[in-house]
């Protein structure tokens, strides 16, 4: 996606996560204008694999919208799989795919095609002049950071003029993408390899200057997850064209129900500023479902530091779905509950219900039976009244959402006319597509009006990309139905192939002849893995380069840097007063004794997991 004359509309795109092609299919059909999806290897989610093959039967189906596939390229790469990596960029674009979402600088060392590359949150970009750097390099999508407030997008976006893409829903990181190595330290697991271990999700407990544990069995470092569905405007003021779904490894109802909602909130805002902003692909996606976020999976929410450094940003309970509060607790025996209902909420045997237990944590339970606001939990509980409680499976609402919920369709204008040897029938649709056929046939005189009739047989496009919006028939003659429908046929045919011939993919950004000095001095955490990005960084003048953390662990590193800080979360910063609360030196623990000392650069708000000594 390429941003337009300043004085025309920007072009606006809903991107959509994908586990696999069937996934990526329904992403189209609930409302994406964009689909990222893993390939055969270097995808940051080694569980979420694709085959070339069916990455290509996506990109035909998506095309047919103008619907693009990114495919996540995003993993640190080795010497010994350069070649490999090389040869799989080409057979990915031969496959039709619009871009490669890249991290490692070693590629643009490589014999790539030209296909499109983009900068993904794992190059860790957070700063304008890093921006800025990635599209003087030939990037032409820079994913913003997470942790980035409004204005500091604002200034990204002004600094570039490539599309900004901003993560606006689902999981988060705790540490800023591509700066994380605790699972490679203590799993042998490399989150820029694409094998997290999820260190963040873990139970710690707190353990304070005086080596007392003053939170236990607490998950410190797990996040809610993001949504930013109220900010979705303010986000597009602030420069951002790209509104990122996260979630490669979710279900096919997951990615149903954010897109969904996420693409009638984004319609609304087209619809009333059509100078602005528009839409970057086409068709129309009918949903068969009242579409909720809070309904899918979800450890409560948080919008990060959009408006600033908001809390609670943590969910210290569980790193679970907690789902959507339904209501609280009235009263409660062993085998019977009643609950005080919020309005609009009804139950159903199967649901998953979860409520805090200030002694265990998030409990949960499966409903047996139900019946208005009295369930059977399928096994004894006992619940204070007035507690909260949430319900993290909505059984009802995966029913519907495991049925076809979707469906979208291009507007089309046909028009049939009679010639000297016999019929030709038009069409022309929103994505700009036309096509033309000639049919030789005897102009059979009718007995009766045929207009209606010839109307209804070309209508009949159920099953098809397409809806006819209008028809324009320009002949008196009798056709009969079965050779309208042979027409029909044709005409969908042709029209497809004539998408397929029209559809333009973005190309590759060349790189400017100027260009920044890199530091002098890089770190492991530039994720140097292979000779083509050392070569990357010499040619900007790097000449003191340390290898990724994968290659050799560094001593006295920080095995996450976040801005997310646990002194904030609980109420002790140090720059609003907090400082009796929580005694330092602060270090986490977990369950079999390992610690990890907690560093706190307040200069900078930023906090660092330490590597232990």
């Amino acid at each position: 996606m390429s941003l337009p004359h300043p004085s025309l509309p920007r072009p606006i795109e809903l991107l959509a996560p994908a586990r696999d092609a069937a996934t990526g299919r329904e992403a189209v059909l609930h409302g994406a204008d964009a689909v990222y999806i893993g390939g055969p290897a270097f995808g940051a989610r080694v569980a979420a694999v694709v085959e070339v093959g069916d990455i290509r039967e996506l990109c035909d189906f998506a095309h047919l919208y103008g619907v693009r596939v990114y495919v996540a390229f995003n993993t640190i790469l080795y010497d010994n799989e350069l070649a490999r990596a090389e040869r799989l960029a080409h057979e990915l674009y031969d496959a039709g795919a619009d871009a490669l979402i890249v991290q490692d600088m070693g590629l643009l060392r490589l014999d790539l095609p030209p296909i499109a590359l983009h900068a993904s949150t794992q190059t860790d970009i957070r700063t304008p002049q890093k921006a800025a750097e990635l599209q003087a390099a030939g990037f032409s999508q820079i994913v913003a950071a997470r942790e980035l407030t409004l204005t500091e997008i604002r200034h990204m976006a002004d600094a570039v003029s490539v599309p900004i893409e901003a993560f606006v829903h689902g999981a988060l990181c705790v540490s800023y993408s591509g700066r994380c190595y605790a699972s490679q330290h203590c799993f042998g697991r490399s989150a820029n390899r694409g094998e997290c271990a999820q260190f963040c999700r873990l139970a710690f407990d707190l353990i304070d200057g005086r080596g007392h544990a003053v939170r236990t069995g607490k998950h410190l470092l797990s996040l809610r997850d993001l949504n930013r569905s109220a900010s979705l405007e303010a986000m597009m003021d602030a420069g951002v064209s790209s509104f990122k779904i996260e979630g490669r490894l979710k279900d096919t109802a997951y990615v149903k129900n954010t897109v969904a909602d996420y693409r009638a909130l984004i319609d609304d805002i087209i619809r009333r500023r059509p100078d602005d902003y528009c839409h970057s692909s086409q068709g129309r996606s009918e949903i068969g479902f009242q579409p909720d976020v809070a309904r899918s999976f979800n450890r409560g929410f948080t919008d990060y530091f959009l408006h600033g450094p908001n809390v609670p940003m943590a969910s210290l309970d569980t790193p679970a779905s907690r789902g959507k509060r339904i209501g609280t607790v009235m009263k409660c025996s062993p085998r019977e509950m009643r609950l005080r209902l919020l309005d609009g909420v009804t139950l159903a045997a199967g649901d998953g219900l979860c409520y805090s237990d200030t002694t265990n944590g998030m409990q949960g339970f499966r409903v047996n039976r139900a019946e208005g606001s009295t369930v059977w939990p399928h096994k004894p509980q006992r619940i204070s009244p007035g507690t909260p409680v949430f319900r993290n499976h909505d059984a009802q609402f995966e029913h519907t959402l495991a049925r076809p919920t979707a469906k979208r369709t291009l507007a089309l204008h046909i028009a049939l006319s009679e010639t000297p040897e016999g019929f030709r029938l038009q069409a022309h649709d929103e994505g700009g597509v036309r096509t033309t056929l000639h049919f030789t046939a005897h102009h059979e005189a009718s007995k009766s009006p045929q207009v209606e009739q010839i109307r209804t047989q070309l209508s009949r496009l159920g099953g098809t990309p397409w809806r006819a919006d209008e028809i324009g028939v320009h002949t008196e003659a009798f056709i009969p139905a079965s050779t309208l429908s042979v027409w029909r046929r044709a005409l969908v045919e042709a029209l497809t192939d004539a998408h397929r011939a029209a559809y333009k993919r973005p190309t590759r950004l060349h790189p400017a002849k100027k260009r920044t000095q890199a530091p002098h001095t890089l770190d492991y955490s530039a994720n140097v893995s292979n000779a083509a990005a050392r070569a990357y960084y010499e040619t900007r003048g790097a000449e003191d380069i340390a290898p990724a953390y994968e290659l050799r662990e560094a001593s006295g590193a920080a095995l996450m840097t976040c801005r997310y800080c646990l002194r904030r979360e609980l109420g002790a910063c140090l720059k609003e007063g907090g400082a009796q609360r929580l005694t330092p030196p602060l270090a986490l623990r977990l369950p079999d004794g390992r610690t990890f000392p907690l560093d706190f650069d307040c200069a900078r708000c930023e906090m660092r997991v330490m590597q232990p000594e």
